[in-house]
Order: C-alpha cells, then structure tokens, then sequence
C-alpha cells in the first residue's frame, strides 16, 4: 500500500482511440486558471483538463475547492477490438505536499516528545492525529475517486445510468 492515495484502473472498451478522445474533448475543457477569465461553465462540461493524442490529466468540474478531488492520468493505446484506457487517480501535487508535510510535522513531534521530553502521552497524540490525518485524507480520496469514476464510465457509456 502506498502511502499518498491513489486508484488505478484499466477500461477495455470497444470505441477506437480516437472515439475515446473525441467523447473526452466534447465534455472536457483546458481551463486556465491564471488568466482570470473563467466564464461560466456549459452544462455538457464535465472535466477540466488536458488532452493529448494518446494521453490526458483530467479532474471533474466542481463549483468549491476539494482537497481530496482526483487528478486523472490516462493512457489509451489501440487494440483489434479497441481500446485498452489505464486510468490512475490521485491527489493533486498541492494537497500531496500539505499531507505529507503534517505527517512529517506530526511525526517528528512525537518523537520529540517520546525522546526529547520523555511525554509517552503527548508523542501518543501526536502520532495518533499523523494517523489519524493519513486515514482520513484517503478515505475522502476513495470517496472522491468513486464519483469521479461514475462520471467516466457514465461518459464512456461503460456503466448504466443509476
């Protein structure tokens, strides 16, 4: 098990590659966030992201911030039949930093306390609330992942509508 959360899959669908980007880029946009001209976003968009011949990094549309929303690597390569889509699923490189700098944090003021001042209880609090941050960012992750999932498959028509 990885430390960071993380989710991969791999989609085997009958579309072509090119099938697949085009579905991609009819419900994707390349926003740029820097520019300051973010307008309104259309109905049929679902991603935000980039897409390349073979390859893309999305994320889902969302009105608020989400730390925990999945950044999705993807990969297409042809089949006979196909297409094979390995999808990988993680956090963005923002919220990847702030959860393994708290961890640090937390890590090394336990051990402060449990070697330096010699307070097993308050290293115990520190560790706990370290674990306690690691559970509870991949349990956010895992829920995020699922809604992001039901978005692609529902997109790629892989799954019927719930």
């Amino acid at each position: 098990m990885k430390y960071l959360p993380h989710h991969s899959e791999v989609l085997v669908s009958s579309m072509t590659c090119e099938d697949v980007i085009a579905r991609l880029e009819s419900v994707t946009k390349d926003v740029d966030y820097l520019s300051g001209t973010l307008v309104g976003q259309q109905e049929e968009q679902l991603f935000n992201g980039k897409i390349n011949e073979d390859s893309f990094r999305l994320s889902k549309v969302v009105k608020r911030a989400d730390s925990f929303l999945p950044l999705i690597k993807g990969k297409i390569e042809p089949t006979r039949a196909g297409c094979i889509i390995f999808l990988d699923y993680q956090l963005f490189p923002g919220a990847s930093f702030f959860m393994v700098f708290w961890s640090i944090v937390t890590l090394v003021m336990g051990m402060f306390f449990l070697f330096g001042q010699e307070e097993p209880m308050f290293a115990a609090v520190s560790f706990a609330v370290g674990l306690g941050n690691v559970f509870f960012a991949w349990s956010h992750f895992k829920r995020k992942v699922k809604k992001s999932q039901q978005i692609f498959h529902k997109m790629l028509s892989l799954q019927k509508n719930r």
